[in-house]
């Protein structure tokens, strides 16, 4: 083992378990960017995590142009699960909701939702995509844990089957200039929180989340803000009142 190298500069998500000398074989693309992109070889040492058993630092044992395994050694950091919070957004263009997907699994989002709103623009998503972006975004901010990102759902449908304990922070551009509305809640209970399309919500949809016992109307601002601030600004509110900060 390279004792040089303690603090690897490098955090690759992976599927398999982790544990004391546990082995991991690497798929194609993961052994491409280690040893052809990033010019690593035995010896050099990789943090790994799987969202289950915290960060592991392993060693690379073989190193190939297609392949590679590595062997962890010692725990690095422990599981940090984020708090019982999903975020539900509208795609819009497609570098603008690649950047709510990274920002969302930074911030620590449970899970990461599209939805399919009546004033939608983008009516499909690459799922695995937008998956593989929430991966990057866990590995680069020494996260431990990826959040799932869900095919896209039609926001009525999805919320016909709501679950009954979760609640709702549903961002109303209309409320813009007013209080955020989250106080009074304890911290703990799960939640989502919902941002609405480039054209806001319809007057049905408004009704119907107004109408909604779980759901709680919330001010960003005094300022309408796009989609993808607003799912920074909102998420940055809700982590302050109820999350982990």
């Amino acid at each position: 083992m390279n004792d040089t190298r303690l603090a690897p500069k490098i955090r690759l998500h992976v599927a398999q378990p982790l544990g004391p000398a546990q082995t991991v074989p690497l798929e194609r693309e993961q052994a491409n960017y280690l040893f052809n992109v990033m010019r690593l070889g035995p010896g050099d040492l990789v943090a790994l995590f799987n969202g289950r058993d915290g960060e592991w630092l392993a060693e690379v044992i073989t190193a190939g142009k297609r392949a590679g395994e590595l062997r962890c050694h010692a725990q690095s950091a422990p599981q940090r699960m984020p708090p019982d919070v999903w975020l539900l957004f509208a795609p819009i263009k497609k570098a603008r909701t690649d950047f709510i997907v990274e920002k969302a699994a930074e911030m620590g989002a449970a899970r990461i939702v599209p939805v399919q709103t009546e004033f939608t623009n983008s009516e499909r998503i690459r799922r695995d995509r937008l998956q593989a972006h929430a991966v990057e975004a866990a590995e680069q901010c020494g996260g431990t844990y990826v959040p799932e990102v869900t095919d896209l759902l039609r926001l009525d449908r999805l919320l016909d089957q709501w679950p009954e304990d979760r609640r709702l922070m549903f961002c109303d551009e209309t409320l813009a200039g007013g209080a955020a509305g989250l106080s009074g809640f304890a911290r703990g209970d799960p939640w989502a929180i919902l941002i609405g399309p480039e054209g806001g919500f319809s007057e049905a949809e408004r009704a119907r989340l107004r109408g909604a016992s779980l759901a709680r109307a919330v001010s960003l601002g005094p300022r309408i803000l796009r989609a993808d601030t607003a799912a920074v600004a909102a998420l940055t509110l809700w982590q302050t009142a109820l999350g982990d900060w």
